[in-house]
């Protein structure tokens, strides 16, 4: 998937709707009706979209074979190796150290 960041301008109605660009519904699978999980984040808002595309690319992921690591073990490595990226990508934008 194209991970390639470029900003877009969109606005809040009066009801807080937001319109996603085409370009983004098409990029991440977003049909009418799909779900979002949405996050507060230091950078500002995270919206995650739950679609059938993202559910079955994590199909199975539940499944554990005898001698696995726990999920929860596994699902908290897995964060820790996210925000670390997060925290890597975040000192390259502002040239923090």
């Amino acid at each position: 998937m194209n991970t390639t960041s470029t900003a877009d301008t969109i606005r809040f109605t009066t009801k807080g709707q937001v319109v996603i660009p085409l370009r983004l519904r098409k990029q991440f699978h977003i049909e009418e009706g799909t779900r979002a999980i949405v996050t507060a984040t230091d950078d500002g808002i995270l919206l995650k979209p739950v679609t059938r595309w993202a559910i079955e690319l994590a199909h199975g992921l539940l499944k554990r074979k005898p001698g696995d690591r726990p999920f929860a073990e596994e699902c908290a490595e897995h964060k820790r190796s996210e925000a670390e990226l997060e925290e890597a990508k975040y000192a390259r934008h502002t040239g923090a150290r």
